[in-house]
C-alpha cells in the first residue's frame, strides 16, 4: 500500500463530504429561497470561483500525486472482460458505424425532445431537486454555462483520471478504485436528493466506461458538459423565461 497516496486520498475524500454533506447543502437550500437576479447572481459567481479553485485544486493535486498510476490504472481497468470486448467491438468497421450512430441518437435525444416540447413544458424537467439551479433570465445564463463546462471539465479530471488512479495506488484494484470514485460522485450530489444521487451514479458509470472503452478523458468531459448545457442552457431557452429582458 502506498502511504503516500493514502494520506492524499484521505484528505480529498474528506474534503469532498465535508463540502457536499454540510457547506453545499446549506448553501444550496439558501440559493433555493432567492428571487433576485443580482442576488443569484452573486452566488452563481462565487460557485464558479470556488468551483474552479476547489475542484480544479483537488484535480491537479490528484494527478500530480498519482501520476505513475493514471496509465496503469487505466490499462489494467480495460482488461475487464466487458471493457476489452466492447474495445475489442469497436475496432471493428462495424462496431465504429455502432459507436458513430450511438453518438448521433444519444446527441439527438439530448437536445430534439426539449425542443419539440417546448411549447407544452410548464416547467424544465429534472431528474433530483435542480431547478432552482436552472437559470431564470437572460442575465442568470453565462453563468449556466461556465458551470456546465467548469463541472464538465473538472469532475472528469477529478472522479474519472486522478481519484481512481489514487485509489489503484492504495488498492492496487483497477475495478474498485473507479467503482470507488463512481459511488463518491454519486453521493456528493446529496443536495439533490436521492434520485439527484442515484442518477448522479448512473452517469457517473457511463462516464467510466466511455473513458475506458475510448482511453481518452475528453470522450467523458465533451459528453459531461453537453449534458450540464442540456440542463443549465438549453431548457431555459426552451422553457422562454431567459429570453426575457426584465430581470427581478
Amino acid at each position: 500500500m502506498d502511504a503516500p497516496a493514502l494520506a492524499l486520498l484521505g484528505v480529498v475524500v474528506g474534503v469532498l463530504l465535508w463540502r457536499a454533506l454540510t457547506r453545499e447543502r446549506r448553501e444550496y437550500g439558501r440559493f433555493k429561497r432567492l428571487r433576485s437576479t443580482v442576488a443569484r447572481q452573486k452566488v452563481y459567481r462565487r460557485w464558479l470561483i470556488e468551483g474552479a479553485l476547489a475542484l480544479g485544486g483537488l484535480s491537479l493535486a490528484t494527478i500530480v500525486g498519482a501520476w505513475p498510476q493514471i496509465s496503469p490504472v487505466l490499462v489494467a481497468a480495460q482488461r475487464w472482460e466487458p471493457i476489452a470486448a466492447m474495445r475489442a467491438f469497436l475496432a471493428s468497421d462495424v462496431g465504429l458505424a455502432v459507436a458513430v450512430a450511438a453518438a448521433v441518437v444519444v446527441l439527438a435525444g439530448l437536445v430534439v425532445p426539449v425542443v419539440l416540447l417546448r411549447r407544452s413544458l410548464d416547467e424544465a424537467p429534472a431528474i433530483g431537486d435542480i431547478r432552482a439551479l436552472l437559470p431564470r433570465t437572460r442575465g442568470e445564463l453565462p453563468y449556466g454555462a461556465g458551470l456546465s463546462v467548469s463541472a464538465g471539465v473538472f469532475e472528469e479530471l477529478l472522479f474519472r483520471l486522478g481519484l481512481p488512479a489514487l485509489g489503484f495506488a492504495v488498492t492496487g484494484d483497477a475495478v474498485v478504485a473507479f467503482l470507488g470514485a463512481t459511488l463518491l460522485f454519486g453521493v456528493l450530489h446529496v443536495y439533490q436528493g436521492p434520485l439527484g444521487i442515484l442518477f448522479s451514479t448512473v452517469l457517473g458509470a457511463v462516464f467510466v466506461a466511455l473513458y475506458l472503452v475510448t482511453g481518452s478523458i475528453l470522450v467523458p468531459i465533451v459528453l459531461h458538459v453537453v449534458i450540464d448545457l442540456r440542463s443549465m442552457v438549453l431548457i431555459p431557452i426552451a422553457l422562454g423565461r431567459v429570453l426575457n429582458p426584465r430581470e427581478a
